[in-house]
């Protein structure tokens, strides 16, 4: 059974939105984070920024690239549930970071929207894992 299909017998709630959604959702988010990230990692890069600055967008990048082969090569719910957290962890870690950097607010400000998608991210996978055990 190919991924989709799989997916796709998941039992989901009834507020799941409908799949094509997430390809034009995260086209836009990924955009919003070359912008931010690549800022990040130059900022970091020419000194502006201390290292340190840099630990949360680069986890957050691993995490983000592990939930597809989790949650679809692996076909593992739990460990999909577990890495979309730390996805939500390294966000929120990433806006605690930055904000004392004044000149840098704008990274949080434009990654709202990754927050929020990531939220609401988070609850449909739990929901979904638990509706599948």
């Amino acid at each position: 059974m190919n991924e989709s299909n799989w997916y796709m017998q998941l039992v989901r709630p009834e507020w799941a939105p409908p799949s094509w959604i997430f390809g034009p959702v995260w086209s836009v988010l990924y955009t919003i984070i070359a912008i931010t990230y690549g800022a990040v990692f130059y900022a970091v890069a020419k000194g502006a920024l201390p290292p340190s600055v840099a630990l949360p967008f680069i986890l957050n990048l691993v995490f983000n690239a592990a939930f597809t082969p989790l949650q679809f090569g692996l076909k593992s719910n739990i460990l999909a549930s577990i890495d979309i957290l730390l996805v939500l962890v390294t966000i929120i870690w990433m806006f605690w970071v930055v904000w004392p950097h004044t000149q840098y607010r704008w990274i949080v400000y434009l990654n709202i929207p990754y927050l929020l998608w990531v939220s609401f991210a988070t609850v449909l996978q739990i929901t979904i894992t638990k509706m599948n055990i």
